[in-house]
């Protein structure tokens, strides 16, 4: 077969840096959303949505078949800490965690991943990003170090 073909969906998650609550504001937040979606848009990692809350974000996108997981993050991070930072000095501090969670999302889960990251508001009356975190990894099977993962 000539023609290379992928489709995989991550769904991305990362914390302000030490979970700082910068994103408070709806307007800047649903501005840096659209920031993110547009960065995606031009590295050929379409986002199909982008959400959050005042200390962390979500997003649902396409990994293009030529580009890593990593490469992907350290885009959007940099391109949007750029961004925030321009939003007026209350943003002069502003850093994203050093980490991240990527996890694959199947096809037939894109419906109810989507609700979720839609949600967040709601879904983050009760509980944590260091909760929401510890649970996403228990669902992927994935084992942290609490000592190394949160900054």
């Amino acid at each position: 077969m000539a023609q290379s073909l992928a489709k995989i969906l991550l769904h991305i998650v990362y914390s302000t840096k030490e979970r700082a609550p910068y994103l408070k504001s709806k307007s800047v937040r649903d501005e840096l959303f659209s920031y993110a979606a547009g960065t995606l848009k031009n590295i050929h990692c379409p986002a199909l949505i982008v959400g959050g809350v005042e200390d962390h974000l979500h997003i649902l996108c396409l990994l293009s078949r030529t580009m890593t997981v990593a490469k992907l993050i350290e885009n959007i991070k940099t391109s949007t800490s750029k961004w925030i930072k321009t939003q007026g000095p209350n943003y002069r501090d502003f850093y994203w965690q050093g980490g991240y969670g990527a996890f694959s999302v199947s096809e037939s889960q894109k419906p109810r991943v989507t609700r979720y990251i839609e949600r967040q508001e709601e879904h983050h009356r009760s509980w944590t990003y260091q909760d929401e975190y510890r649970e996403l990894c228990a669902k992927h099977e994935i084992e942290i170090d609490e000592r190394h993962v949160w900054d």
